[in-house]
């Protein structure tokens, strides 16, 4: 293949889900609707916990701060390929895709942080619970937050960082909707070993480990769980993290399936609909998870609702109203 220099890399080629236009609507209909979903649902859950003086605790901190990352990581990628399938167009500028890179890693390592610091909020709720509220004070939980930011952009730097000495061939297709690093990497006709170490290291940092504090934590939980005599307290204690332990499932499950079945085989149409499940589809269900069985959160929502509903319907009358003041003058 011919080889382009750094500096003048044209636009890449995002392929997306099919070539075949009939369906385009379809699936502008269909990911248009879970991003609103998605958007609307996470952005209650912040407006919820915020409103409630009763929902000020940590737990319902870092999910807020999860809600805002779902929000961010999945707005990273789906706009683009909504304005991509409405305009039938294909093209994402080199600029563009390192920026989406970047984000996408960003608040994709931040999500996997925040799941491992909840895990951790439960662990000390359940395993200790006397000394939680002074484990976890609010410096902690800034703390918490805060470095995972801190840990989320470094790690990302360095793989985009990387990105820039590449020189890419003429051939700029990526058979993905969004500009996925390994995919990215594929295309490169110079040397990428360096890529590769820097994207091996970083994964065990911002993968590996955090999957391991999550699953100690779990340990922990389960064996304190274990110890509980009576059923209802073993039920109440595992209900305070159920919804916390599917969502892991989910985002780990769906995440390590894309990238151990990219690494097995060449990219497929499945591990397509397994980066759908893994950037849309979970962002979109951890609000549903999260308020369904969470009776405070429940609450919340409807006192948040109670307060909104009623204003709008207030301000649209207030406008009806004064419309027709104005038409009868």
């Amino acid at each position: 293949m011919e080889r382009g220099n750094q500096t003048g890399v044209g636009n890449f080629l995002l392929l997306g889900f099919t070539e075949e236009l009939d369906l385009q609507p379809f699936f502008f209909g269909l990911f248009l609707s879970m991003y609103l979903v998605m958007f609307t649902g996470n952005l209650l859950i912040i407006l919820a916990i915020c409103s409630d003086s009763h929902l000020h605790t940590p737990m319902y901190f870092f999910l807020a701060n999860l809600s805002s990352a779902d929000i961010c990581f999945t707005s990273t990628t789906v706009p683009k390929m909504l304005l991509n399938i409405q305009t039938q167009s294909k093209t994402i500028t080199y600029a563009g895709c390192l920026s989406q890179i970047f984000f996408f890693i960003v608040f994709g390592c931040l999500d996997n942080l925040l799941l491992t610091v909840m895990a951790y909020d439960r662990f000390v709720a359940i395993c200790h619970p006397l000394h939680y509220t002074v484990i976890m004070n609010p410096q902690l939980c800034g703390l918490l937050v805060l470095g995972s930011w801190c840990i989320s952009v470094t790690g990302s730097l360095l793989e985009t960082l990387t990105l820039l000495r590449l020189s890419f061939c003429t051939n700029m297709e990526i058979p993905h909707f969004f500009c996925d690093l390994p995919e990215v990497l594929k295309l490169a006709c110079s040397d990428i070993l360096i890529n590769n170490i820097v994207v091996y290291f970083v994964t065990i940092v911002l993968g590996v480990f955090p999957l391991s504090g999550t699953l100690f934590s779990y340990s922990e939980i389960f064996s304190s769980i274990l110890r509980i005599s009576s059923a209802r307290g073993k039920y109440k204690a595992f209900s305070t993290c159920g919804s916390h332990l599917l969502v892991v499932s989910l985002f780990y499950g769906t995440g390590l399936g894309v990238y151990l079945s990219s690494a097995v085989t060449s990219f497929s149409k499945m591990s397509l609909m397994a980066s759908v499940m893994y950037t849309i589809v979970t962002p979109m269900l951890n609000p549903f998870i999260y308020s369904l069985r969470n009776r405070d959160m429940k609450g919340a929502l409807g006192r948040l609702l109670s307060r909104v509903v009623p204003f709008s319907i207030r301000s649209l009358m207030s406008s009806w109203g004064h419309n027709n003041e104005d038409e009868k003058s």
